[in-house]
């Protein structure tokens, strides 16, 4: 018998999920497929407040909950899934007071945990890297969720108030090592305009936006940012959680790989072109992102 099967009706499941916006992003196919196996749970997501609007207007989400243990607790989980394993994450786990406590066996620490997850490919049965989106959905697979294949993340925002065509650029990231030349994503914006598709470059409050006078530059919440690139033409950015907001909206997408892997954390069920450039993203030519963003624009028109 699974842990799924021994929860009683209308239990309480809480999903530790902290840290980066990508992540978060890819946690929501796996919370979609446990609601799918049991539509009677409450299922509470446990974030950090700069992403907890990840998980805002889900209806899969119950409940969005801070990362304090009292409040984790008086919530009362039968069920804690951590799929973060770092030291805070183990510790809340254990705050939990959840009857079954689960966590993947190669986390650094688990002995808060008494249902251990095994490897993703184990559960999964593939002999191949696997996807974020694969491995954390595979947590749920073990608890009893059936095996099945992984949907599209799941985002919701506000209707855009945005007119007419445009492609949302993100030309920032966590490390310099991840980001494509800033001259190169203006040179992209140009072509943009000749497409007659108005560029919108995406950036944080902490970013650096002043090479980009010249277009529309938008510095908002994370809730405004959901809505402007639900309703974008095409993205162009760097592998960063931006990104996989596109790619969780359907929005045809041209993201560039430094020293990360695509295949785990490239664009999940979306058309995407991914620019790999192991050897340094300044040697990728305007030319290559151009053709790529040109690809994508003909099937989205092809499809419109």
């Amino acid at each position: 018998m699974t842990v799924l099967d021994q929860l009683p009706q209308g239990a309480r499941v809480c999903v530790i999920r902290l840290r980066s916006m990508g992540d978060c992003v890819l946690t929501t196919p796996a919370l979609a497929l446990l609601k799918e196996a049991r539509l009677d749970l409450e299922i509470g997501v446990v974030a950090e407040p700069p992403f907890a609007p990840v998980f805002a207007g889900n209806p899969v989400v119950s409940q969005i909950l801070p990362p304090h243990g009292t409040i984790l607790r008086s919530w009362r989980p039968a069920l804690c899934v951590n799929l973060h394993g770092g030291t805070r994450s183990l510790w809340l786990t254990l705050a939990s007071g959840a009857k079954w406590r689960a966590g993947f066996i190669h986390h650094n620490f688990t002995f808060a945990y008494n249902v251990k997850i095994g490897r993703a490919q184990d559960i999964l049965g593939v002999h191949r890297t696997v996807h974020t989106a694969e491995h954390l959905a595979s947590a749920f697979f073990a608890l009893g969720v059936p095996v099945t294949r992984i949907p599209r993340a799941q985002l919701y925002a506000a209707e855009s108030t945005m007119a007419g065509r445009y492609a949302v650029l993100h030309p920032f990231a966590s490390s310099p090592d991840k980001m494509w030349p800033t001259q190169r994503f203006c040179e992209l914006a140009r072509y943009l305009k000749l497409w007659n598709v108005e560029p919108v470059f995406l950036a944080s409050p902490g970013d650096d936006a002043s090479p980009f006078f010249e277009y529309r530059v938008f510095s908002e919440s994370l809730e405004r940012v959901k809505t402007l690139i639900s309703k974008a033409t095409l993205f162009a950015g760097n592998d960063s959680g931006p990104a996989h907001i596109a790619a969780a909206f359907g929005v045809p997408s041209v993201v560039f790989f430094g020293p990360s892997k695509p295949a785990i954390w490239g664009p999940w069920r979306t058309e995407s072109e991914i620019i790999v450039a192991p050897e340094g993203l300044q040697h990728v030519p305007v030319s290559r992102a151009i053709a790529a963003l040109d690809r994508l624009r003909s099937l989205e028109e092809a499809h419109a």
